[in-house]
């Protein structure tokens, strides 16, 4: 039989439950998409690279603000190497998308 105080520390390693903050944008998409008459899953594709496309700041995803320490990077790092790659995204990805995922 486990102890209270081993199951107490069980409560550390659950994940935090919080609500998907992609998930109103993605049902205001997907809405769209119906009134317009067009396939919803460019759209809900669209929203899904968006949210995680977020390299100009560390505090933009986890992974950034992870690596941003033991890598020895500074704040200004992030806007100077993620502004090019975020230009990429904005251009190369409604083509890809459409092109994987047509509208009709």
């Amino acid at each position: 039989m486990r102890s209270s105080a081993s199951l107490r520390g069980l409560d550390c390693v659950r994940p935090a439950r919080r609500p998907d903050p992609g998930l109103p944008i993605a049902i205001e998409a997907a809405t769209l998409a119906k009134q317009l008459g067009f396939n919803p899953d460019p759209f809900l594709m669209a929203v899904a690279v968006g949210a995680a496309c977020d390299f100009l700041t560390p505090i933009g995803h986890q992974c950034n603000t992870l690596v941003m320490g033991p890598g020895g990077y500074k704040f200004s790092d992030y806007p100077r190497l993620g502004a090019p790659l975020s230009l990429l995204v904005l251009l190369a990805g409604p083509p890809l998308i459409l092109m994987f995922w047509p509208l009709s």
